[in-house]
Protein backbone atom coordinates (compact mmCIF):
# COMPACT_ATOMS: atom_id res chain seq x y z
CA UNK A 1 0.00 0.00 0.00
CA UNK A 2 1.36 3.13 -1.06
CA UNK A 3 0.37 6.12 1.60
CA UNK A 4 2.61 8.69 0.31
CA UNK A 5 3.78 10.22 -3.08
CA UNK A 6 7.28 12.20 -2.74
CA UNK A 7 8.34 14.61 -5.73
CA UNK A 8 10.80 17.40 -6.20
CA UNK A 9 8.95 20.62 -5.84
CA UNK A 10 11.63 23.00 -7.62
CA UNK A 11 15.04 22.92 -9.11
CA UNK A 12 16.10 24.58 -6.00
CA UNK A 13 19.18 22.46 -4.86
CA UNK A 14 20.02 22.47 -0.78
CA UNK A 15 23.47 22.98 0.65
CA UNK A 16 23.56 20.37 3.18
CA UNK A 17 21.41 17.41 4.22
CA UNK A 18 20.07 15.87 7.49
CA UNK A 19 21.40 12.51 7.50
CA UNK A 20 19.78 10.38 11.01
CA UNK A 21 22.59 8.80 12.74
CA UNK A 22 19.96 5.75 13.15
CA UNK A 23 19.71 4.99 9.12
CA UNK A 24 23.83 5.96 9.09
CA UNK A 25 24.49 3.50 11.54
CA UNK A 26 21.93 0.68 10.29
CA UNK A 27 22.31 1.23 6.42
CA UNK A 28 25.61 2.46 5.65
CA UNK A 29 27.61 1.36 8.92
CA UNK A 30 26.26 -2.09 10.40
CA UNK A 31 28.23 -3.01 13.38
CA UNK A 32 30.65 -0.45 12.33
CA UNK A 33 31.29 -1.92 9.33
CA UNK A 34 30.86 0.52 6.22
CA UNK A 35 29.04 -1.05 2.83
CA UNK A 36 30.59 -0.72 0.41
CA UNK A 37 27.72 1.55 -1.50
CA UNK A 38 28.62 2.78 -5.19
CA UNK A 39 28.78 6.02 -6.01
CA UNK A 40 25.78 6.53 -7.62
CA UNK A 41 23.63 4.61 -5.22
CA UNK A 42 24.98 6.80 -2.73
CA UNK A 43 23.69 9.77 -5.31
CA UNK A 44 19.92 8.17 -5.30
CA UNK A 45 19.87 8.28 -1.08
CA UNK A 46 21.44 11.81 -1.12
CA UNK A 47 18.58 12.67 -3.31
CA UNK A 48 15.64 10.70 -1.16
CA UNK A 49 17.13 12.78 1.75
CA UNK A 50 17.03 16.02 -0.02
CA UNK A 51 13.32 15.30 -1.33
CA UNK A 52 12.05 14.19 1.87
CA UNK A 53 14.06 16.62 3.62
CA UNK A 54 10.97 19.23 4.53
CA UNK A 55 9.20 16.42 5.86
CA UNK A 56 12.21 15.63 8.73
CA UNK A 57 11.69 16.40 12.15
CA UNK A 58 13.39 15.60 15.61
CA UNK A 59 10.20 13.81 17.52
CA UNK A 60 10.95 15.86 20.98
CA UNK A 61 10.74 18.91 19.02
CA UNK A 62 7.34 17.76 17.34
CA UNK A 63 5.62 14.93 18.91
CA UNK A 64 2.49 15.95 16.71
CA UNK A 65 4.20 15.48 13.74
CA UNK A 66 5.51 12.07 15.00
CA UNK A 67 2.03 11.11 15.84
CA UNK A 68 0.87 11.65 12.42
CA UNK A 69 3.76 9.62 11.05
CA UNK A 70 2.57 7.08 13.21
CA UNK A 71 -0.71 6.77 12.24
CA UNK A 72 0.00 6.97 7.68
CA UNK A 73 2.70 4.75 7.73
CA UNK A 74 2.63 2.19 10.77
CA UNK A 75 -0.71 0.78 10.89
CA UNK A 76 -0.32 -1.68 8.92
CA UNK A 77 2.60 -4.22 7.27
CA UNK A 78 4.09 -3.41 3.99
CA UNK A 79 3.09 0.73 4.05
CA UNK A 80 5.23 1.94 1.31
CA UNK A 81 6.11 5.51 0.07
CA UNK A 82 6.52 6.28 -3.47
CA UNK A 83 9.72 8.98 -4.44
CA UNK A 84 10.73 9.58 -8.15
CA UNK A 85 14.05 10.64 -9.66
CA UNK A 86 15.06 12.60 -12.18
CA UNK A 87 17.75 9.89 -13.87
CA UNK A 88 20.10 12.53 -14.74
CA UNK A 89 20.85 13.17 -10.51
CA UNK A 90 22.28 9.55 -10.41
CA UNK A 91 24.22 9.61 -13.32
CA UNK A 92 25.44 12.92 -14.79
CA UNK A 93 26.90 11.46 -17.87
CA UNK A 94 23.06 9.33 -19.19
CA UNK A 95 24.70 6.51 -18.82
CA UNK A 96 21.42 4.18 -18.84
CA UNK A 97 23.57 1.29 -17.24
CA UNK A 98 24.83 2.81 -14.36
CA UNK A 99 21.47 4.24 -13.42
CA UNK A 100 19.74 0.31 -13.60
CA UNK A 101 22.99 -1.38 -11.44
CA UNK A 102 22.67 1.62 -9.03
CA UNK A 103 18.52 1.02 -8.30
CA UNK A 104 19.55 -2.84 -8.52
CA UNK A 105 21.84 -2.33 -5.70
CA UNK A 106 19.90 -0.63 -3.24
CA UNK A 107 16.85 -2.79 -4.42
CA UNK A 108 18.92 -6.10 -3.45
CA UNK A 109 21.06 -4.43 -0.71
CA UNK A 110 19.55 -5.75 3.03
CA UNK A 111 16.49 -7.32 1.06
CA UNK A 112 14.76 -8.62 3.93
CA UNK A 113 11.75 -8.72 6.49
CA UNK A 114 12.04 -5.43 9.07
CA UNK A 115 9.85 -5.52 12.04
CA UNK A 116 9.03 -2.47 14.11
CA UNK A 117 6.68 -1.87 16.91
CA UNK A 118 4.27 1.75 16.73
CA UNK A 119 2.97 3.62 19.40
CA UNK A 120 -0.08 1.14 20.34
CA UNK A 121 2.45 -1.58 20.92
CA UNK A 122 1.42 -3.61 17.44
CA UNK A 123 4.28 -5.20 15.43
CA UNK A 124 4.64 -4.00 11.72
CA UNK A 125 5.97 -6.07 9.23
CA UNK A 126 7.67 -4.62 5.64
CA UNK A 127 9.65 -6.31 3.03
CA UNK A 128 12.17 -5.31 1.03
CA UNK A 129 15.47 -3.40 0.89
CA UNK A 130 15.54 0.68 0.66
CA UNK A 131 14.24 0.86 -2.41
CA UNK A 132 11.94 -1.36 -4.34
CA UNK A 133 10.23 -2.14 -7.58
CA UNK A 134 11.85 0.59 -9.28
CA UNK A 135 9.47 1.77 -12.79
CA UNK A 136 10.59 4.13 -15.50
CA UNK A 137 7.14 5.18 -16.22
CA UNK A 138 8.07 8.96 -16.97
CA UNK A 139 11.13 9.36 -19.67
CA UNK A 140 13.87 10.49 -17.65
CA UNK A 141 12.68 9.58 -14.23
CA UNK A 142 12.43 6.49 -12.25
CA UNK A 143 10.04 5.94 -9.50
CA UNK A 144 10.08 3.43 -6.31
CA UNK A 145 8.77 2.44 -3.11
CA UNK A 146 10.69 3.05 -0.40
CA UNK A 147 9.39 0.97 3.02
CA UNK A 148 8.04 2.57 6.49
CA UNK A 149 10.72 0.68 7.62
CA UNK A 150 13.83 2.88 5.88
CA UNK A 151 11.21 6.02 6.04
CA UNK A 152 11.21 6.09 9.64
CA UNK A 153 15.05 6.55 9.75
CA UNK A 154 15.21 9.17 7.01
CA UNK A 155 12.40 11.24 8.43
CA UNK A 156 12.43 10.78 12.35
CA UNK A 157 15.86 11.92 13.54
CA UNK A 158 16.25 12.57 16.61
CA UNK A 159 19.89 12.94 16.03
CA UNK A 160 21.67 13.86 12.72
CA UNK A 161 24.35 15.41 10.60
CA UNK A 162 24.64 17.77 7.96
CA UNK A 163 26.38 16.58 4.82
CA UNK A 164 27.00 18.42 1.95
CA UNK A 165 24.57 17.41 -0.62
CA UNK A 166 27.28 18.02 -3.48
CA UNK A 167 29.52 15.77 -2.36
CA UNK A 168 28.53 12.78 -4.39
CA UNK A 169 28.42 14.69 -7.49
CA UNK A 170 32.41 16.82 -6.91
CA UNK A 171 34.01 13.34 -5.02
CA UNK A 172 33.69 9.94 -7.69
CA UNK A 173 34.94 7.67 -5.26
CA UNK A 174 32.48 6.36 -2.69
CA UNK A 175 35.04 5.29 -0.20
CA UNK A 176 35.74 8.85 0.36
CA UNK A 177 32.46 9.68 0.44
CA UNK A 178 31.48 7.11 3.04
CA UNK A 179 34.80 8.59 5.60
CA UNK A 180 33.63 12.12 5.00
CA UNK A 181 30.00 10.45 6.71
CA UNK A 182 31.98 8.89 9.51
CA UNK A 183 34.25 11.65 9.95
CA UNK A 184 31.01 14.44 10.33
CA UNK A 185 30.02 11.92 13.43
CA UNK A 186 32.93 11.91 15.22
CA UNK A 187 33.65 14.69 17.88
CA UNK A 188 36.03 17.57 16.98
CA UNK A 189 38.44 16.31 19.40
CA UNK A 190 39.15 13.43 16.79
CA UNK A 191 39.35 9.88 17.69
CA UNK A 192 42.25 7.23 17.50
CA UNK A 193 41.86 3.90 15.74
CA UNK A 194 44.08 0.57 15.14
CA UNK A 195 45.15 0.07 11.53
CA UNK A 196 42.80 -3.21 11.82
CA UNK A 197 39.70 -1.29 12.95
CA UNK A 198 40.07 1.17 10.19
CA UNK A 199 40.63 -1.37 7.74
CA UNK A 200 37.90 -3.62 8.85
CA UNK A 201 35.49 -0.61 8.76
CA UNK A 202 36.02 0.64 5.53
CA UNK A 203 36.48 -2.51 3.95
CA UNK A 204 40.40 -1.74 3.41
CA UNK A 205 43.21 -4.15 3.08
CA UNK A 206 46.59 -2.07 3.85
CA UNK A 207 49.52 -3.61 5.40
CA UNK A 208 50.72 -1.14 7.58
CA UNK A 209 49.93 2.04 9.28
CA UNK A 210 51.99 4.43 6.95
CA UNK A 211 50.29 2.86 3.86
CA UNK A 212 46.82 3.37 4.76
CA UNK A 213 48.13 7.21 5.87
CA UNK A 214 49.40 8.11 1.92
CA UNK A 215 47.15 6.12 -0.12
CA UNK A 216 43.92 6.22 1.29
CA UNK A 217 43.71 9.51 3.97
CA UNK A 218 45.88 11.34 1.79
CA UNK A 219 43.88 11.44 -1.28
CA UNK A 220 40.84 11.60 0.83
CA UNK A 221 42.17 14.65 2.68
CA UNK A 222 43.00 16.73 -0.76
CA UNK A 223 39.13 15.67 -1.69
CA UNK A 224 37.81 16.79 1.17
CA UNK A 225 39.64 20.05 1.60
CA UNK A 226 38.35 20.95 -2.10
CA UNK A 227 34.74 20.23 -1.63
CA UNK A 228 33.48 19.58 2.03
CA UNK A 229 33.10 21.74 4.67
CA UNK A 230 34.72 19.34 6.90
CA UNK A 231 38.23 17.85 6.48
CA UNK A 232 40.90 16.03 9.02
CA UNK A 233 44.25 16.04 9.87
CA UNK A 234 46.10 12.60 10.80
CA UNK A 235 48.82 10.55 11.96
CA UNK A 236 50.11 7.49 12.89
CA UNK A 237 51.84 6.51 16.02
CA UNK A 238 53.18 2.92 15.90
CA UNK A 239 49.55 0.66 14.95
CA UNK A 240 47.15 3.62 16.57
CA UNK A 241 46.23 6.36 13.38
CA UNK A 242 44.52 9.44 14.39
CA UNK A 243 42.09 11.58 13.19
CA UNK A 244 41.44 15.78 13.81
CA UNK A 245 38.06 17.10 11.73
CA UNK A 246 38.37 21.03 11.13
CA UNK A 247 36.17 23.17 9.55
CA UNK A 248 37.81 23.41 5.84
CA UNK A 249 36.64 27.71 6.25
CA UNK A 250 39.03 27.86 8.88
CA UNK A 251 42.24 25.73 8.74
CA UNK A 252 43.63 25.38 11.25
CA UNK A 253 47.47 25.77 11.51
CA UNK A 254 49.16 22.59 10.53
CA UNK A 255 51.14 22.38 13.68
CA UNK A 256 48.92 21.66 16.69
CA UNK A 257 51.53 22.67 19.28
CA UNK A 258 53.78 25.61 18.17
CA UNK A 259 55.91 26.63 20.79
CA UNK A 260 59.13 24.72 21.56
CA UNK A 261 58.68 26.25 25.40
CA UNK A 262 55.39 24.75 25.41
CA UNK A 263 55.74 21.38 24.21
CA UNK A 264 58.57 21.34 26.65
CA UNK A 265 56.25 22.21 29.40
CA UNK A 266 53.29 19.39 28.05
CA UNK A 267 55.96 16.84 28.24
CA UNK A 268 56.78 17.24 31.65
CA UNK A 269 53.16 17.68 32.93
CA UNK A 270 52.44 14.39 31.60
CA UNK A 271 55.92 13.50 32.53
CA UNK A 272 54.07 14.63 35.94
CA UNK A 273 51.19 12.28 35.20
CA UNK A 274 52.15 9.38 34.33
CA UNK A 275 54.73 9.44 37.62
CA UNK A 276 52.28 10.65 40.40
CA UNK A 277 49.57 8.57 39.20
CA UNK A 278 50.99 5.24 38.00
CA UNK A 279 50.07 5.46 34.33
CA UNK A 280 50.78 2.60 32.83
CA UNK A 281 51.86 3.49 28.65
CA UNK A 282 49.42 1.31 27.14
CA UNK A 283 46.80 2.85 29.13
CA UNK A 284 47.84 6.39 28.44
CA UNK A 285 47.94 6.87 24.18
CA UNK A 286 44.42 8.95 24.16
CA UNK A 287 45.13 10.24 27.01
CA UNK A 288 48.95 12.05 25.59
CA UNK A 289 47.17 12.40 22.39
CA UNK A 290 44.49 14.78 23.88
CA UNK A 291 46.38 16.31 25.93
CA UNK A 292 49.70 17.39 23.79
CA UNK A 293 47.86 18.12 20.67
CA UNK A 294 44.30 19.57 21.58
CA UNK A 295 44.60 23.18 23.58
CA UNK A 296 40.86 23.53 24.19
CA UNK A 297 40.98 19.05 26.06
CA UNK A 298 44.11 20.40 27.83
CA UNK A 299 42.62 22.93 29.39
CA UNK A 300 39.46 21.15 30.15
CA UNK A 301 41.68 18.15 31.56
CA UNK A 302 43.37 20.94 33.96
CA UNK A 303 40.08 22.33 35.52
CA UNK A 304 38.79 18.72 35.87
CA UNK A 305 42.28 17.72 37.44
CA UNK A 306 41.82 20.59 39.71
CA UNK A 307 38.46 19.96 40.86
CA UNK A 308 38.95 16.06 41.70
CA UNK A 309 41.69 17.51 44.18
CA UNK A 310 39.53 19.81 45.58
CA UNK A 311 37.25 17.14 45.95
CA UNK A 312 39.64 14.59 47.56
CA UNK A 313 40.90 18.10 50.11
CA UNK A 314 37.45 18.43 51.00
CA UNK A 315 36.85 14.78 52.01
CA UNK A 316 40.23 14.95 53.70
CA UNK A 317 41.43 11.80 50.84
CA UNK A 318 44.92 11.66 48.74
CA UNK A 319 44.97 11.80 45.51
CA UNK A 320 47.54 9.03 44.64
CA UNK A 321 44.82 6.54 46.33
CA UNK A 322 43.61 6.82 42.66
CA UNK A 323 46.06 5.86 40.33
CA UNK A 324 46.69 3.82 36.94
CA UNK A 325 43.50 3.33 35.00
CA UNK A 326 41.11 4.01 37.85
CA UNK A 327 42.55 7.58 37.59
CA UNK A 328 42.29 8.21 34.15
CA UNK A 329 38.49 6.85 34.39
CA UNK A 330 38.03 9.19 37.43
CA UNK A 331 39.33 12.46 34.72
CA UNK A 332 37.25 10.89 32.46
CA UNK A 333 34.04 11.33 34.86
CA UNK A 334 34.88 14.43 35.46
CA UNK A 335 35.62 15.62 31.72
CA UNK A 336 31.45 14.46 31.22
CA UNK A 337 30.08 16.46 33.70
CA UNK A 338 31.98 19.43 32.90
CA UNK A 339 31.61 18.84 29.23
CA UNK A 340 27.69 18.42 29.62
CA UNK A 341 27.42 22.17 31.47
CA UNK A 342 28.73 24.17 28.70
CA UNK A 343 26.82 25.05 26.05
CA UNK A 344 28.72 22.66 23.30
CA UNK A 345 27.36 19.89 25.62
CA UNK A 346 23.60 21.07 25.74
CA UNK A 347 23.69 20.57 21.33
CA UNK A 348 25.86 17.73 21.59
CA UNK A 349 25.64 15.63 25.27
CA UNK A 350 28.06 12.61 23.88
CA UNK A 351 30.43 14.87 22.14
CA UNK A 352 32.99 14.95 24.96
CA UNK A 353 36.59 14.33 24.51
CA UNK A 354 38.05 10.63 25.19
CA UNK A 355 40.91 10.39 27.27
CA UNK A 356 40.80 6.41 27.79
Amino acid sequence: MVRKTFEEKSERILEKIRLGNSFVDDFIFEEQEAADIPINALRIIFNIISIISSEQFRPEDRPKQLSLFNEEFETENNIFASIKIRNSKVSPSGSTKQVIDAYEFLAKYKMSWYKSVNSKGKEIKTFGGLISTPSYDQRGYTTFLISSYWLRKLIVIPEYNYVLYNLVYNISNNKHVIFAIWLSKIPLSGTALKLSTFNRKFGLNYKTPNDFCFKFLKPARISLNQFNNLSFHYKYRADLIYIIPYQTNSIPDESLVTSISEKSKVTRRLNYFRKRYCLEEEDIVQFTYQYRNIPQTREMIERCFNAFLKDCRLNRLKSTDVNGIDFLKKIQEYIILHYRNTKMGELLPNGYPLII
